[in-house]
């Protein structure tokens, strides 16, 4: 039988749940004191964003949230969010003065998490996220800013920090910016780690910070957009169950069909992520297992041009200079060429350079056994 839950049972729950969570807190700073366990400081602030990526932290599986916060994640060492608008209780003037004095204490040691893209026009007022004692706005734009001067490190979270994603498509009225573009234009040196995704993996957030914490930033190796290799350096496509369908030419026309994503406007060619095999909700799918196209929120281009459903060759980007990569020899992009021109000819009517490259190439090495044949014989 389903019992009902009424307001006041989930507020007194809930209470319950906070004085729970308090005196744990309470606990593990006392324990971390007898056994001087390192703190390690994380300041996040949020922008110009939807918290989809704060729920994915909270979606965190190996370790869980709590085992993050509260426990030795890293030898000697455990993670000290120190603000987070969204996950903490403290509201208004208490939560700004908290921030303060927590990144003073820590300037210079503490890592900043910035979620969301950050609006500069008019220096930042069209994200307001407190104010000061006088009544004056304090800006997304103002923490993101000065909060990063004096960080060890910052972590640009998701698709619209690392970007700028969906706040920063046009016509962008607020001049919605990712946190390098940010930095750039103001001159701040700080070193930022990219970590896109719509919303990125819990693992990418937490393993890029474990593994910035253990050995700074030789450690995440990160490539030439800011991302760590170790989540970003593998084409989606590749990894794709669909990959086999793809090769054989059969291509999902509608949504709901089996087959081939990419008429759909699947981006799985030219977007670098594991999902295909860290897969998301711990472990249990990702969009393309689950019959969507791969949208591309770890591109840099994310949501591209006019629409993110748009086939790859109609966005404008031809595939195989995008899927190969720019370190192709000359020989294999004459290769591709062909490839190219032939797949035109045998079913994708021009729609998509790649179209059924097995089956072209298997073509073009047929009609040469041919022509060899034909001489042979004519000699």
């Amino acid at each position: 039988m389903q019992k009902s839950l009424t307001r006041r049972d989930f507020l007194e729950s809930s209470a319950g749940a906070i004085s729970i969570l308090g005196f744990s807190l309470v606990k593990s700073s006392q324990a971390a004191e007898k056994q001087k366990i390192a703190e390690i400081p994380i300041i996040w602030i949020s922008t110009g964003s939807c918290s989809g990526c704060s729920v994915s932290l909270l979606n965190t599986a190996s370790p869980d949230i709590q085992e993050l916060l509260l426990a030795q994640v890293l030898p000697g060492k455990h993670l000290s969010l120190g603000f987070h608008a969204t996950l903490m209780a403290a509201a208004g003037e208490l939560a700004i003065s908290t921030l303060e004095k927590y990144a003073h204490d820590h300037k210079g040691n503490y890592v900043l998490v910035v979620d969301g893209a950050t609006a500069s026009k008019d220096e930042g007022l069209c994200c307001g996220i407190g104010e000061t004692k006088d009544g004056r706005t304090i800006t997304g734009y103002e923490h993101v800013r000065d909060l990063g001067r004096n960080a060890q490190a910052v972590l640009a979270v998701g698709a619209c920090a690392a970007f700028g994603g969906i706040p920063a498509a046009g016509p962008n009225p607020s001049g919605a910016l990712s946190v390098q573009e940010l930095y750039k234009r103001d001159g701040i040196d700080t070193p930022v780690v990219n970590i896109p995704g719509c919303p990125p993996h819990p693992d990418w957030i937490v393993g890029s910070v474990a593994a910035l914490l253990l050995g700074g930033l030789k450690a995440l190796q990160l490539d030439d957009m800011s991302r760590p290799k170790l989540f970003f350096s593998e084409c989606i496509h590749d990894n794709c169950p669909y990959r086999g369908h793809f090769d054989r030419g059969d291509f999902a026309e509608h949504f709901g069909e089996h087959g081939c994503l990419i008429k759909l406007g699947c981006k799985g060619p030219i977007t670098y992520a594991d999902c295909p095999t860290r897969k998301f909700n711990n472990g249990t799918s990702w969009c393309c297992e689950a019959g969507h196209p791969c949208i591309g929120c770890c591109h840099p281009d994310f949501p591209f041009e006019d629409s993110m459903f748009k086939p790859v060759e109609a966005a404008g980007l031809s595939f195989p200079q995008v899927y190969y990569g720019a370190e192709q020899t000359d020989t294999k992009k004459k290769a591709d060429a062909g490839i190219y021109a032939t797949v035109g000819l045998i079913g994708a009517a021009g729609f998509m350079a790649g179209v059924g490259v097995t089956a072209a190439a298997k073509k073009l090495k047929s009609q040469q056994a041919d022509e060899k044949k034909t001489e042979s014989d004519s000699q």
